[in-house]
Formats: structure tokens, C-alpha cells, sequence
């Protein structure tokens, strides 16, 4: 490690091999991202051409059911095949995945590509944020997290209009068949930049990575079965499909605390431990960006915008998040620690904010929508500033043998938070009258019910964070006296 400070520099992250390897990290999350919203923009014009409406759904399901699963893989991917390798493999999986969409025939084809696509995708997700803590250096962790999270920000403005440019002239297909220029390109810069053997962190003992394959499989269960829950238009079968799920997903996490063959980390499901309060915050967070997908809905129907304004200013979300995320790695520790409470008290005050603005119907007036603009920047920048130090802090707070799969479960921890996310927001519309009474006044209850109810997971993270901050002050405390004792050493 040059030099005494621990706090690196952007242009130390960005430069030179550390740049390059940070294109490789950050370029794999982008491409996931990025494939996620494409993918979402053209459907309607895939379902107007090869048919298959009733499967609409499905698109998603199967796409995130795979990278659930082959997420919770990552760790044993990178054990079999090592780093490089195992980024190799998962960009493979992804570009077959892609082809097989551009060229599918039938929606059969489709949802065997978006399979597959998810299975390359997932694995990439959780090798990307893994690799992180092998690939740099412990001081660059922070800015490393934080590029690679304001990926997802980026891919959410640049996704849709990637797609929607495809689909509006007609040629979808090739909005999948851009993708595969950009995988050959990650391919490239992973086998030219990504070597663990020489950088980062490599102190930790070594320990061969057994996967519970049961346990992964009822996960997955779990998720499908929320989503087919989340098919019907009526809120009893939404709520049978997330209890079962949740009693599948409570059914794995009572059997995984003290197995042999774990799928989290020891200490992930106790909320005294630093791994289960990080976890926990992680998913709480993720839950609270799934109301994006209403927010475009209320400001067309409520406030009478039109679909590219209300686009863009959802997009306010993201934005935020992309920033927050830059801003917030590069600080100091001691700031660090106030940013990790800050982010989802912002994301909270902001959902609660929106809660209360989003069903006034004089808010079209121009002082009024200056008013809408912040607490939808504030629910992006909440995630943003926590972030980067969150993820960071499951690198610092794995047990001894346990880093490879603590670092490479999160994506996973995150992706099924998002799964099950997305389904109870339709479920607290439906029975707030978005489809009954309809119209103004059903969009005006459904935005109040939504955002209240969804302030209340960040709002619980905040409590729940302590334990976070407390154990970020026990590893910076140790990493000073290692610094310390290795000064008095060094003549």
C-alpha cells in the first residue's frame, strides 16, 4: 500500500491499471443495469411482433429468478475457475442469453434467453462486487463501491433510451444485439486487467466454498412464487403469494444459521451481529427504490404530465443516486459514519414528503412542481450517500474464511429484496383504489397509501444501522493500530 494516508483519490481509482480495472468492475455492473432497462422498454413492441402477451410478466420473473440463483453461485464460481475465469464464464452465459433473445422466434425463445441472460447477469453482479475486495486495494474500497452503485443510476437514464430508440424505428432486435459489442469489450478488459493474485486483499485464510444447492433452489422458489402471486389482479392472491414466499425464504434462513453448508455468512440473521444488521439494511434500502415504478403512473394521472415529463423527472431519483454514490466515497471516515445514518433518514423524510405532495392536485404550477423535485432527488441521493460505505462494510465485517461469500452474497440479498419488493407495491395500490374508484382520486389514495407504507423500510434501516456504524468504528480502530504498529516497525 503507497504512501500513510488511507484515504485514496479518484484519480488514483481512475488511472492507470486502477482504472482500467475499474472500467472492467463498474462496466459489468453497467451491463447488467443497462440490459435490465433496455429490455423493459422494448417489450411492448417484442409482444406486438412475436406475440406471447399473457407471458408479458414472465420476462421479468425468469430474469430475476436466475440471477437470484446463479448470484448465490458467484462465490463457488470464483473458487472453481478463479477470478478471471469465472468472469469469463459469466459474460459467456450472458452473451448466449442475449443472442438467443435477439434472434428468438417466439416468446418460448424469449423467456429461454432472458433465462439465460439472468443466469450470465447474476453471476456477473455478485463477481463484480466480490471482486472489489480482491482486485483493489482496501483504501480505494469506498470509490470502487461507489462507481460501481452509480451504475444503476446511469443504466436508468441510459437504458430506456437505448431501448426506446431500437423500438421506436422498428428494429428491437438490435437493441439486444447492441449489447454483445459491449460484453466483447468487458471480455476483453478482464482477460487484459483482472489478476487477484496480485492485488487487493489476500491476507484472509483460504477456505474451499461448498454450495448449498437445496437451499438456493428454495430461494428461487420462493421468488417465483411471489411472482406468480403477483400475476393476479386480485390482492388475496398478491398477499398468498408473498406470505408463502416469505415463509420459503424464513423456512431457509432457520435451517441456514447453523448448517455446515451456509448460503450467508455466520452472524446474517441476527440483528446483533454486523453481517445480519448490514444485510438487513441492504435489503430495507432496496425495497424503498421499488416505488419508482407508480411514480411515473401518479404524476401523469395526478398532475396531468405528460409520459416524457414524468419520465424524466423520476429520473430525478436515479440522478440523485448517482451522485450521492460519488459524493459519498470519497469522504473521510469520521463523515462516513454520519453519511451511513443519513442515507436512509434522506430516503425516509423524502417517501414520507412525496406521501404528502404527490396527491395534491395543484402541484402542475410551476413554484409547486420546484417543491416535487426535491424529495425525488432526496430518495435517490439517500440511497446514494449510504451506499458505498454499507457495501464496503461487508468486505471489512466478514468472518475469518467466509469474505468471498459474505461479499458475493449481497448482490443476492439485494436482488431478492428487489423481488419481493415488487410485488407488495402493487398489492397496497390495488387496495387503495387505483383501479377502484380509478382515476384521479384512486391514483391521488393509492400515491398517499404507497409512499407512507414504504417510508417505513428505510425508516426501520435507520434504527438499525447502529450496528453498522459500530462495527465500521471497530475495523477502522483496528486498521489504525495495524497502521500504527507497522510505522514503529518499518525503520
Amino acid at each position: 500500500m503507497s504512501g500513510t494516508s488511507d484515504q485514496a483519490s479518484w484519480g488514483e481509482l481512475l488511472s492507470g491499471r486502477n482504472g482500467l480495472r475499474s472500467l472492467a468492475v463498474a462496466g459489468g455492473v453497467a451491463l447488467h443495469a443497462i440490459n435490465v432497462y433496455i429490455a423493459v422498454t422494448i417489450l411492448p413492441s417484442v409482444v406486438r411482433d412475436i406475440g406471447g402477451l399473457e407471458y408479458y410478466a414472465w420476462n421479468m420473473t425468469l430474469f430475476v429468478a436466475a440471477s437470484i440463483m446463479s448470484s448465490a453461485l458467484s462465490a463457488k464460481a470464483n473458487d472453481v475457475f478463479g477470478l478471471k475465469k469465472a468472469f469469463l464464464v459469466a459474460i459467456a452465459i450472458f452473451s448466449v442469453g442475449t443472442a438467443t433473445c435477439a434472434l428468438a422466434p417466439s416468446m418460448f425463445w424469449m423467456l429461454v434467453g432472458r433465462t439465460v441472460q439472468g443466469a450470465g447477469g447474476g453471476l456477473l453482479l455478485g463477481l463484480c462486487y466480490s471482486s472489489i475486495r480482491v482486485v483493489f486495494e482496501e483504501r480505494l474500497w469506498p470509490r470502487a463501491v461507489g462507481l460501481t452503485s452509480s451504475m444503476w443510476g446511469v443504466s436508468t437514464l441510459s437504458g430506456p433510451a437505448i431501448g426506446g430508440i431500437f423500438a421506436q424505428s422498428g428494429n428491437w432486435r438490435w437493441a439486444y444485439g447492441a449489447i454483445l459489442p459491449v460484453a466483447f469489450g468487458l471480455a476483453w478488459l478482464v482477460m487484459t486487467q483482472i489478476n487477484a493474485s496480485t492485488t487487493g486483499s489476500t491476507n484472509a485464510p483460504s477456505q474451499r466454498i461448498r454450495v448449498p444447492v437445496g437451499k438456493i433452489a428454495l430461494v428461487v422458489l420462493s421468488v417465483l412464487v411471489v411472482s406468480m402471486g403477483s400475476l393476479s389482479t386480485h390482492v388475496g392472491w398478491n398477499a398468498l403469494g408473498v406470505f408463502v414466499g416469505l415463509g420459503i425464504a424464513a423456512l431457509v434462513a432457520r435451517s441456514d444459521m447453523n448448517a455446515d453448508i451456509p448460503l450467508l455468512p455466520q452472524g446474517s440473521y441476527s440483528l446483533r451481529e454486523a453481517m445480519g444488521s448490514i444485510y438487513a439494511c441492504v435489503a430495507l434500502i432496496s425495497v424503498s427504490i421499488t416505488v419508482e415504478v407508480f411514480i411515473p403512473y401518479f404524476l401523469q394521472v395526478v398532475h396531468g404530465y405528460e409520459p416524457l415529463a414524468a419520465g424524466y423527472l423520476t429520473a430525478l431519483m436515479s440522478i440523485g443516486w448517482t451522485i450521492g454514490s460519488i459524493f459519498s466515497s470519497s469522504r473521510q471516515p469520521a463523515t462516513a459514519k454520519w453519511l451511513l445514518r443519513a442515507g436512509p433518514a434522506t430516503i425516509a423524510i423524502s417517501l414520507a414528503a412525496l406521501a404528502v405532495l404527490m396527491p395534491m392536485l395543484h402541484l402542475t404550477q410551476t413554484y409547486w412542481l420546484w417543491v416535487m423535485l426535491a424529495p425525488l432527488f432526496g430518495v435517490g441521493l439517500g440511497i446514494g450517500i449510504s451506499w458505498p460505505h454499507l457495501l464496503s462494510q461487508v468486505f471489512r465485517s466478514a468472518p475469518a474464511g467466509q469474505e468471498s461469500i459474505a461479499s458475493g452474497s449481497v448482490i443476492t440479498v439485494q436482488l431478492f429484496a428487489l423481488a419481493m419488493g415488487s410485488t407488495i407495491p402493487g398489492m397496497i395500490v390495488n387496495a387503495a383504489g387505483i383501479t377502484d374508484p380509478g382515476g384521479v382520486q384512486g391514483a391521488q389514495s393509492a400515491a398517499y397509501a404507497l409512499l407512507f407504507a414504504f417510508a417505513l423500510a428505510p425508516g426501520a434501516a435507520f434504527f438499525i444501522i447502529g450496528r453498522v456504524i459500530q462495527a465500521k468504528a471497530e475495523t477502522d480502530a483496528r486498521a489504525a493500530a495495524a497502521r500504527a504498529m507497522a510505522q514503529e516497525i518499518t525503520p
